[in-house]
């Protein structure tokens, strides 16, 4: 079917021409045959770069034009905001209003009121379901991006619950589900109440390969040999290079990526063009929150290579990735995190290994779903000729085994991960505080349209369900009398801040039993010991070194959490809350990346979760009365936000300072607003790393006039660089 013939506004096929876009793929063409645009719901399965995101963007736009707004919802906020950007470049061009939400977990977000489409993660789409938004009956579209992730163990329960309750609370509202890898599509499918499209048409033909002593054992039963370039993976990068292709490579570990970068990097610098790849290392450096991550990363990316890890930074991500897609990074050495929907292929991608450690368990074998995610990278529309995913069999390993494991098998189905107790509690209390559940009956019933009761029936559901109540009556977050159940008021208060109900159980008993102000590093340590928190992983040999700080730190662990938490992840408790006072004290990121052995990336990982639960144990705290606690909370939480001791709160609300830019301004005497106010515009850009524009921000921030900053003369900035 070409574009002239689509069923639709011309505004919407012009936008589609100018994209380049005349014809649609066969999985496109059986979507609309299934009614898609005409709002019937659909599950769509088909490959990577097959088009389902291009159906999604036809469904919402014809919704948009009739007045009615889609929802969008994410696994990650890197992949909402990356179609986000997609989305608004192309469809503003119509008047479709695109907007963004990922942070803010306690509000209802009512400026969203004037936008069509709204892209989200599931969390944030849970919480504002939680708030009540009342744009959300103007929803007419329900898009889920990646829905397998309703087989994670994290992110799955909160889309499960979500959206069965957005199918109770949206009764005329069109669900469109779309993934790579689903195995079970017609269950999906049946309980979203759906049809289906399954397909494995792909625009760029995908061949699949194990790789072993130096030959390549294809599917189709051909068998290549690869030049030797000193290890598999640099054998098959190069070989990759050679006929003028990119490569991904797949590994289990960050040090692995960070040591197979390097060692790549002198043997791929002799394809790269270094006069392009150099300005993109500059740009790194530009960005980095790490100089010495941000150095190293110049000097790959100015050979051709790279790594990419969660440890990264979100800007340096995105350059690299910018870098990759603009063909001047030849190869880049990634953990799984890539691999989640971010739209990065290449002629080639390797896994280099088939197994994950799992804590508890050792080494395990990846799914074949995981293979299918990220073999599906390799073919890059307009670019290759074809794709090829190739999995490294060690020398044991028996090739026709592997074959069978995963380049012949299909994607297992996805099963529900609803059942567990940590992730019941939460979506229970919603239920009560935000759902209307008054009565067990009424609960069950919510319970009763999710994935989990479809494939495994209710009893394991309502076998929990009297210990969780119990708990939830126990902790003061319910009221039970004559068949009744109420949220009480701080019960509603810990649904709408979206933690879980053990984490307020044990901020609130720890807090509640001292009557003293807790030192920040006490704070820090009790966010760190809820289940809201991941833990930073502890090394044998460090143990004893963060065991000693337990020592000072154990006096406001309540009976709850040792109920919890097991010893080693007290541990690790420790060491994350110290990172986090390092944080906040202004240490500088370069020395806590060494101190602590993560990435920019984490830091702010760790900080954004930090302090959300430190911003919902200020407002608990309020909420019981706990005034002084509360005080020094806010005050917490908005520290953590920042990196910064608390005289820097007034200089880092400014857009565009940040923590170092408040440090400089402090110490050049600029303590306060007010200090802005009435300075002289030119002592105020003689303070090191106060450009142009962030002179224009503060000005406006302080109240005068920005134009000012446009007859400042700059002192002149030194050379970047990154070697």
């Amino acid at each position: 079917m070409d574009v002239d013939s689509l069923p639709v506004d011309q505004r919407i096929r012009e936008v589609l021409r100018k994209r380049g876009i005349l014809r649609l793929y066969p999985p496109q063409e059986k979507a609309l045959r299934k009614g898609v645009l005409e709002g019937r719901s659909l599950v769509l399965a088909a490959p990577t770069a097959s088009g389902k995101t291009l159906i999604a963007e036809l469904a919402m736009a014809l919704k948009a034009l009739r007045g009615e707004k889609t929802l969008y919802l994410a696994p990650l906020k890197a992949l909402a905001s990356e179609k986000y950007s997609e989305f608004n470049e192309y469809w503003s061009r119509i008047g479709v209003k695109t907007a963004l939400s990922v942070g803010d977990y306690d509000s209802a977000d009512a400026f969203l009121d004037s936008y069509d489409l709204i892209i989200t993660t599931y969390e944030k789409a849970d919480s504002l379901l939680r708030h009540h938004a009342p744009w959300l009956r103007s929803v007419g579209l329900v898009v889920v991006d990646e829905i397998h992730y309703i087989d994670d163990s994290k992110r799955g329960p909160v889309l499960e619950m979500l959206l069965a309750l957005l199918k109770e609370h949206l009764p005329g509202a069109q669900f469109l589900a779309l993934s790579a890898t689903i195995g079970n599509v017609e269950e999906i499918a049946s309980w979203l109440d759906a049809d289906y499209v399954y397909d494995e048409w792909r625009p760029v033909p995908l061949r699949e390969a194990v790789y072993k002593d130096g030959r390549l054992y294809f599917s189709d039963g051909e068998v290549r040999i690869i030049r030797d370039e000193g290890g598999a993976v640099p054998s098959l990068v190069l070989d990759t290079l050679r006929a003028e292709g990119q490569a991904l490579v797949f590994v289990s570990s960050r040090r692995r990526a960070v040591s197979l970068a390097k060692s790549l990097a002198g043997k791929v610098k002799a394809y790269a063009d270094r006069g392009q790849a150099e300005k993109y290392a500059e740009m790194l450096l530009r960005v980095g929150e790490s100089r010495e991550l941000a150095s190293l990363l110049g000097r790959l990316v100015s050979s051709g290579v790279s790594f990419h890890h969660a440890g990264l930074g979100y800007e340096e991500r995105r350059v690299i990735e910018e870098a990759f897609r603009r063909r001047v990074v030849k190869a880049i050495v990634a953990t799984p995190t890539l691999g989640a929907g971010v739209n990065l292929p290449a002629r080639r991608v390797v896994l280099d290994s088939y197994t994950r450690y799992e804590p508890g368990l050792g080494r395990v074998p990846i799914k074949a779903m995981e293979y299918k995610q990220f073999a599906g990278r390799a073919g890059r529309p307009g670019y290759d000729e074809y794709g090829e995913a190739v999995l490294i069999a060690s020398p044991r390993d028996d090739v026709d085994e592997l074959m069978e494991q995963y380049v012949f098998s299909s994607p297992e189905p996805i099963w529900s991960k609803l059942g567990s107790t940590s992730a019941l509690r939460s979506h229970v209390l919603a239920s009560i505080a935000s759902h209307g559940a008054d009565t067990r009956e009424k609960v069950v019933s919510i319970l009763s349209k999710t994935l989990y009761a479809a494939q495994y029936g209710l009893r394991g559901i309502k076998r929990r369900l009297g210990d969780i109540l119990s708990f939830l009556e126990g902790k003061g977050f319910i009221n039970r009398g004559g068949g009744r159940l109420e949220a009480t008021i701080l019960g509603r208060r810990v649904s709408e801040l979206y933690i879980d109900p053990m984490s307020a159980a044990i901020i609130l008993e720890a807090l509640s039993r001292v009557s003293r102000r807790l030192r920040d590093l006490e704070y820090l340590f009790l966010a760190a010991i809820t289940p809201d928190m991941p833990k930073m992983p502890v090394r044998s040999g460090e143990r004893l070194a963060y065991m000693s700080y337990l020592d000072e730190l154990e006096a406001v662990i309540p009976d709850t959490a040792y109920g919890e938490l097991e010893p080693r992840e007290l541990i690790a408790a420790a060491k994350t809350a110290l990172m986090l006072s390092d944080w906040i004290n202004e240490l500088d990121v370069d020395s806590i990346v060494r101190r602590y052995d993560v990435g920019p990336g984490d830091i702010r990982s760790y900080s954004d979760t930090a302090r959300w639960i430190l911003y919902a144990s200020s407002e608990l705290s309020s909420t019981m009365g706990l005034e002084e606690h509360a005080a020094r909370l806010k005050a917490l939480h908005l520290r953590v936000r920042h990196g910064v001791k608390e005289e820097l709160l007034g200089l880092v609300a400014i857009p565009g300072v940040g923590r170092i830019r408040a440090r400089r301004l402090y110490e050049a005497g600029f303590k306060s607003i007010a200090d802005l106010y009435v300075a002289p515009p030119e002592k105020i850009a003689a303070v090191a790393g106060v450009g142009r524009e962030t002179l224009r921000r503060i000005l406006e921030y302080v109240g005068r006039d920005p134009s000012e900053a446009d007859k400042v003369k700059l002192p002149g900035k030194g050379l970047l660089k990154y070697t």
